[in-house]
């Protein structure tokens, strides 16, 4: 079989497939617009998805002693269980 032959029967086949391939690309990805009225629309944009406030008064130190609290705890905890009588 003559390579052209090869060529020529598989080209048909491989512009269906991109063809059809883009065309699911397009369909697939509607941009809906958002419905501000609907009970599952929460507001978008920076510190919108964060559960607190970061631009309180006291936030800073509010979050340090958060920080050094949770890395001391296992140290502390480990100091009190060495440190206690046995029995």
């Amino acid at each position: 079989m003559l390579p052209q032959s090869m060529i020529a029967r598989a080209s048909p086949r491989l512009f269906t497939s991109s063809l059809a391939s883009s065309m699911l690309g397009r369909r697939a990805f509607h941009a809906t617009r958002a419905r501000l009225s609907s009970p599952y629309h929460y507001p978008e944009g920076p510190y919108s998805n964060l559960p607190f406030n970061t631009k309180t008064r006291f936030f800073a130190l509010r979050y340090w002693l958060y920080c050094i609290t949770g890395f001391a705890a296992p140290f502390l905890i480990c100091v009190w269980q060495t440190q206690k009588p046995k029995a």
